[in-house]
């Protein structure tokens, strides 16, 4: 079965369930795919082969008897080394912490392993979830070209998922971090609204602005993945409590009258060609699938954003207190000018950026009163090359514009989904992403899964 690694999770869950392949074998085929692959595209930070072999028998004596759990039921999955595993390191991309063992597992991971679920390993981040990989761990490589950007922070769960080392991924999202990585790889990945999945166990960046989410190559694995972790926890006070839908049954409802917005100016405005031209492709492809496109007015996001590297300072200085500035020596440039950030912005500036993040946050709402979802660019650029990559942290407009489709709804805590819709002149690839209200995740489900029923895209691999 040379093409098992590009299985999907429903599929491999199906060849699971009827005893046609088994968790070990499935384990051992992934495990020895990283040991070939993964020197040279750096997806992995530790590789929990020992762990993994061992859930993997588990899991096939509980298939044998007939214990089925669901769906991610011996089913090979990772996780950015920034979730909490008890039985394997949690660095978060820092080397102070290269060595930390917690002693409880992340909710989320917990979850996953509840339902059946095996770990193959921790995955790269840029250190702390900011902008850039510490020394001390390579930075993954984008399998598309190894000379364009593979996304950030959780580049490795991207990397993992898009050539077959991984079914899928749980990751974070403060700026864009769930996202950026989908853009690049041509995944598909959900940012759930914030709180709808526990960040108990998980090392923080921003404790308003963090969401956990899943990376996966279509919506239908997205939906299954995200219907493991979702839901209260009594270990997060702020995870929310409401039911969780069955996010796998909304990816083939259909999209018959769902009303999609679009507004024209913040869709092209310093947008690439070639990204508005796919985006404008993909909105015809939802309305022949029975969507209504509406135009809306999209209220800027440029005051609450430009309030996203306040808060976001603020409250890593205080994450980061026990370390910094004691450690100060230990930690990266990019971090340490958040850091910096962080100890010298004023309360008054801190309170002002919450104030534009509550004020586009309600207009936001008030856009989506004739609308269920909105369709807008991921990035206003295909993936850019690694050089071009350098402009964007030299200039502050520039980074402002980098992020104006993914970090307003980090500031809002809407729920989105990207999804792979085509490629660039350069052959990298394009995406788009649907917005939802708070809690939609079903909608954006099933948005989805009609999309990809009527294209193609999600099904490109890099490395075939």
């Amino acid at each position: 079965m040379p093409d098992m690694h590009y299985w999907s999770i429903a599929e491999l869950a199906s060849k699971l369930r009827d005893g046609v392949v088994s968790p070990v074998t499935v384990t051992r085929a992934m495990l020895d795919r990283i040991a070939a692959l993964d020197g040279s595209y750096h997806a992995y930070i530790h590789v929990m082969r020992e762990q993994a072999l061992a859930r993997a028998e588990q899991a096939e004596q509980e298939l044998a008897s007939g214990f089925w759990r669901g769906p991610l039921h011996g089913v090979p999955l990772a996780v950015k080394d920034l979730l909490y595993t008890s039985d394997a390191p949690t660095s978060a991309g820092m080397s102070i912490h290269k060595d930390f063992v917690p002693e409880y597992d992340a909710t989320a991971v917990a979850r996953l392993y509840g339902a059946g679920a095996i770990l193959l390993g921790k995955l790269s981040l840029t250190e702390a979830a900011y902008t850039n990989n510490h020394p001390v761990f390579p930075t993954p490589v984008n399998p598309w070209h190894a000379d364009y950007w593979a996304g950030t922070s959780s580049h490795g769960s991207g990397v993992a998922t898009a050539t077959g080392m991984t079914f899928g991924a749980l990751s974070t999202d403060t700026g864009g971090s769930i996202r950026f990585p989908a853009a690049c790889n041509n995944l598909t990945a959900i940012k759930p609204t914030w709180g709808r999945v526990s960040r108990h166990g998980c090392f923080t960046l921003s404790h308003s602005l963090d969401h956990i989410g899943p990376f996966a190559r279509d919506a239908v694995d997205a939906a299954i993945i995200l219907r493991a972790i979702a839901g209260a926890d009594d270990q997060d006070p702020v995870a929310l409590r409401a039911p969780v839908p069955d996010y796998v049954a909304a990816t083939g409802r259909g999209i018959g009258g769902l009303r999609i917005g679009w507004d024209e100016e913040f869709v092209s405005t310093g947008t690439d060609p070639q990204v508005v031209a796919a985006l404008e492709a993909a909105r015809d492809v939802l309305a022949s699938c029975g969507a209504r496109i509406r135009p809306i007015r999209f209220p800027s996001p440029y005051d609450a954003l430009r309030g996203w590297f306040d808060i976001c300072g603020a409250e890593t200085a205080g994450v980061h207190a026990a370390t910094y500035p004691s450690r100060a020596d230990e930690y990266d440039a990019g971090m340490v000018g958040l850091l910096r950030h962080g100890h010298t912005v004023s309360g008054q500036a801190v309170a002002a950026a919450w104030v534009n993040r509550l004020r586009f946050s309600g207009q936001l709402a008030a856009a989506f009163e004739d609308v269920d979802l909105m369709l807008i660019p991921t990035m206003t650029t295909p993936p850019p090359t690694l050089k071009e990559l350098e402009a964007f942290g030299a200039d502050d407009d520039v980074l402002l514009q980098m992020i104006r489709y993914t970090a307003p709804f980090d500031l809002s805590g809407n729920p989105t989904i990207v999804l792979p819709a085509g490629f660039s002149d350069a052959g990298l690839p394009m995406s788009l992403q649907l917005v939802g209200k708070h809690l939609s995740e079903d909608t954006l489900c099933t948005a989805g899964g009609a999309f990809q029923q009527a294209t193609d895209w999600h099904v490109r691999r890099p490395l075939d």
